[in-house]
């Protein structure tokens, strides 16, 4: 790997209580630092340190209610023990001091701004108010610049003095104001103070506007609502340590009384006796949202009211380690990822607790700490608020194959590490490497030292220039830039630094590697965590013609083959008007990147054209254009002329370019979903993402189906025929006639098949049961595991059991219970890793392998590495590459992808 700009230095780190850096990264380095905060917390209050010990010898023996008063009594312990052991006690406090600061803020929204303001004045006492004049009195009694912190202090104190009691009666009328009017609501909406929660209407989540005028009901946002994107840069950066706090407030913490349903789900009222509700589906346990989509809670069940109520106290460091206890690979999950969390929010009737927000910036606010990576990864390794498996246990001999390194590879990888056993991971992508001072792990698979990172912005790098690194499966190739692919960085050196730990991309199971193979390798388990399967092909007239793909497909060759960078030559063409036929997330995604995708390209072609003019003379660069290919050059370059002219102007004007209304008025992108909006997955299952996809300009259209393709006479989709589906009031669909789309490029996003592949080369091993594998429990008998729940009652995740004790399991997508989205694959693998361990455990004593030479044989057979270059002519070039294992497994037919590794 060339050197990183952001590792070319090797920051020291003086760790306390004796212990040396690697030691963190080493079984028993990491006894002797839990023994030595145990100590450390003895010394501190002995009655704890007692309470704590007896708690992890019998964690079971504290009831809920006891274990979470215990946990959120030691987080500020942590807090300062890790900034002890990190030598940024200061930095920690003046976190916490930060968090002190911003209380009086969310005690006055409570208590003044909702309690009085928001009841007491009355809509006539506003009429004809001077906000501006009251502000500036206000500013000045303050004695400061007015602001809402400014206000809640001072406000606050006034309360208490009668002296002050025309003040109080002042803010309390601007409070009003800002609560009440449109001018308030613009004036502060960047704020928090003068916002009280709304009452949802499940039918009315987005503030859509309808536009029927060709035939069908178009959805759009208001100019008003729209948000200028460019390129693919992050979208989203989430909210502030004020907004984090503010949720945590808004929290009830309820916890306290047994119902925090946002983690354990929201329950029904059940009636019957044991046997009876025994038998009932996990499914049956909770209540349904209007959508008919369980309310389960986190798939995790992340301890959510406690870290909020930690979080409120100011002690960010005990928070993010509540997290970690149930969801360590938490940087996979959170803002603008997960929202079970959020729909089984104890606020049914309100805008529920914007629980992933909180958990990212409780995250993100301990990483921007000095060292805040290296304490990040330590409490997934180390956690003293984990009861149950406080350190890493000690090594089993035990050796676990994961096929698959996106959310459940990783979390499950990271799982049985720390249950003792060595994990290999294989991915059929590429995996680019790491700067071995980073990632401890050299281009050829050799372990090698590596340094503290002090700053995690030396990790992060522009997502618009990002190199696609390939770990991660569907949040590299599946998640756009929503979601800040950085974090997915930060979780692959958690698992790569471990000695415990190897991966190898560009190896296909069932190809490259089977399940015999693994087993005559040494390994005594396969765990199988490929993620989702094929893409749905629509059976309709001209569905393969040009211009029409799959959104997976454009998806993954937008994100792998970088083509939306400047100095990338993938070929992928896409022509406005775009349709996007689908109603789930995965249609959104698509929607909105074909709309950003399309300046970029456009541009690109613009810039190379003219390069190429420039040395050899427009004549002859069109001259090598058929009369197509003219066609579409002329339209794209006249598109990208436009936007370059459009960009002058918006510079000139000191404005955003309007780009999305260009590209509207060029056909743009509409979202094509065969039943109503509020019928479509994205929309019961995560509004919010809709409501992001439409601020960027796309259009959703419902009720239409496709029918047919349409074709000009080069072949080329120029149309899509919809027949348009009415509804009637007793919710039955007819058929209203048809309506044609113009389109150049048509996305399906009609969903996936199970990936069963595996299944048709190897029958045997691989049963089918219905669309998915079938199931088997510890014995080896079938069983039928529950269908589309996080939560089963019994995770049923063995596929199959050898004669000689050991099992292949299957987790994620793979799963009928887990099938869905990135929590639920992260759940299946903390409910699955116990049984797994269980079954390893079951299996007859054996010697304690090195797993060193373990781990450098499979590095010796399934890492591809360049043995030779040969130009053979001026225009031929052999490469020669060394595969030992996909050189044996080679059968007549086979063809393999030479992958291109960007960082070499």
């Amino acid at each position: 790997s060339p050197p990183n700009r952001n590792c070319e230095r090797s920051p020291m780190l003086s760790l306390a209580h004796g212990l040396r850096f690697e030691q963190l990264y080493q079984h028993e380095g990491l006894i002797a630092l839990d023994a030595a905060f145990l100590e450390w917390l003895h010394a501190g209050d002995a009655g704890l340190g007692t309470r704590l010990r007896c708690a992890r010898e019998a964690p079971n023996a504290l009831d809920a209610a006891a274990e979470a008063a215990l946990l959120i009594e030691l987080s500020p312990w942590v807090d300062d023990f890790v900034g002890e052991l990190f030598g940024i006690g200061e930095a920690v406090r003046a976190l916490s001091a930060r968090h002190s600061e911003l209380a009086p803020l969310y005690e006055c929204k409570r208590q003044f701004v909702q309690r009085q303001a928001a009841t007491k004045v009355k809509p006539e006492a506003l009429v004809g108010f001077d906000a501006d004049a009251a502000a500036s009195t206000l500013g000045q009694w303050f004695g400061e610049p007015f602001g809402e912190t400014a206000f809640a202090r001072h406000v606050s104190a006034w309360q208490a003095e009668p002296a002050h009691a025309d003040r109080v009666v002042l803010a309390l009328h601007y409070a009003a104001w800002a609560l009440a009017t449109p001018e308030g609501r613009r004036r502060h909406a960047a704020g928090v103070l003068f916002k009280t929660p709304h009452k949802t209407d499940p039918l009315h989540l987005v503030p859509v506007e309808a536009d029927t005028s060709g035939g069908y009901r178009a959805f759009t946002l208001g100019e008003a609502h729209q948000r200028h994107r460019e390129g693919f840069a992050l979208t989203d950066r989430g909210t502030d340590l004020v907004g984090a706090l503010d949720q945590a407030h808004y929290c009830i913490w309820c916890h306290h009384q047994g119902k925090d349903s946002c983690s354990k789900g929201l329950k029904e009222k059940l009636k019957g006796d044991a046997a009876t509700l025994d038998a009932l589906p996990a499914a049956a346990q909770y209540k349904k949202s209007p959508f008919a989509v369980a309310l389960a809670g986190c798939p995790l069940e992340e301890r959510i009211s406690e870290f909020h109520e930690v979080k409120a106290m100011g002690h960010a460091i005990g928070a993010l380690a509540l997290i970690a206890i149930d969801n360590p690979m938490m940087p996979a999950t959170g803002h603008r990822i997960c929202n079970d969390c959020m729909k089984a929010c104890i606020y049914q009737k309100t805008e529920p607790v914007n629980i992933p927000e909180s958990e990212t910036r409780t995250l993100k606010d301990v990483l921007e700490l000095p060292w805040g990576f290296e304490i990040y990864s330590l409490l997934t390794r180390w956690n003293p608020l984990d009861l149950r498996r406080p350190l890493p246990r000690a090594s089993t001999g035990r050796k676990v194959l994961v096929v698959g390194l996106g959310p459940a590879g990783f979390t499950l990888a990271h799982h049985l590490m720390n249950d003792g056993h060595v994990v290999a991971g294989i991915d059929g992508l590429k995996i680019e490497p790491l700067p071995p001072e980073l990632s401890g792990v050299d281009g050829h698979g050799r372990r090698v030292p590596f340094h503290p990172v002090r700053d995690v912005q030396d990790l992060y790098e522009s997502l618009d220039d990002r190199v696609m690194a390939g770990f991660g499966g569907v949040a590299e190739y599946g998640i756009t830039v929503r979601w800040n692919k950085n974090f997915l960085k930060v979780i692959r050196l958690v698992l790569e630094r471990r000695a415990e730990f190897a991966m190898f991309g560009g190896v296909r199971f069932g190809g490259t590697l089977t399940a015999q193979d693994a087993f005559d390798l040494g390994f005594d388990h396969v765990a199988l965590a490929a993620g989702a399967g094929r893409p749905t092909i629509l059976d309709m007239p001209n569905g393969l013609a040009r211009g029409v793909r799959t959104a997976s497909d454009f998806l993954m060759a937008l994100q792998l083959t970088g083509a939306a960078k400047a100095d990338s030559i993938a070929n992928m063409q896409l022509r406005l008007p775009v349709v996007v036929i689908g109603g789930g997330l995965t249609a959104v995604d698509t929607a909105t990147e074909s709309l950003a995708y399309y300046p970029v390209q456009v541009e690109k072609f613009l810039s190379r054209y003219e390069t190429l003019a420039a040395e050899q003379g427009s004549d002859a660069v069109r001259a090598r254009w058929n009369a197509e290919e003219r066609a579409i050059a002329d339209e794209f370059i006249a598109h990208a002329q436009a936007i370059r002219v459009e960009r002058r102007s918006a510079a000139t004007e000191g404005r955003p370019p309007r780009l999305a209304a260009m590209i509207a008025g060029w056909g743009g992108v509409t979202l094509a979903y065969r039943k109503r909006l509020v019928d479509s997955p994205s929309y019961t299952l995560n509004h919010e993402e809709v409501h992001k996809a439409l601020e960027e300009g796309i259009v959703f259209a419902e009720g239409l189906s496709p029918l047919r393709i349409d074709v000009d006479e080069l072949q080329h989709v120029q149309s899509i025929t919809m027949t348009r589906q009415s509804r009637s009031d007793d919710g039955q669909w007819t058929d209203a006639g048809d309506v044609a789309l113009p389109a150049r490029t048509v996305l399906i996003a009609a969903g996936t098949n199970p990936n069963t592949v595996l299944a048709r080369e190897d029958a045997q091993t691989f049963v089918l049961d219905g669309r998915y594998f079938r199931a088997c429990d510890e014995q080896g008998n079938p069983v039928r595991p529950e269908r589309s729940i996080s939560k089963p009652k019994q995770p049923n995740v063995f596929m199959s059991r050898r004669d000689d004790g050991r099992f292949i399991s299957f987790f994620g997508d793979l799963h009928p219970s887990y099938f869905g989205n990135v929590v639920k694959a992260m759940g299946s693998a903390k409910q699955g890793y116990p049984t797994v361990s269980r079954v390893l455990a079951a299996l007859p004593a054996c010697p304690a392998p090195d797993k060193t030479a373990f781990l450098d044989r499979l590095n010796g057979e399934l890492r591809a590495t360049v043995h030779a270059v040969n130009r053979l002519t001026p225009t031929i070039i052999e490469v020669v590459v060394k595969a030992p294992r996909a050189a044996s497994r080679f059968r007549p037919g086979q063809f393999y992808r030479l992958q291109n590794y960007e960082m070499n």
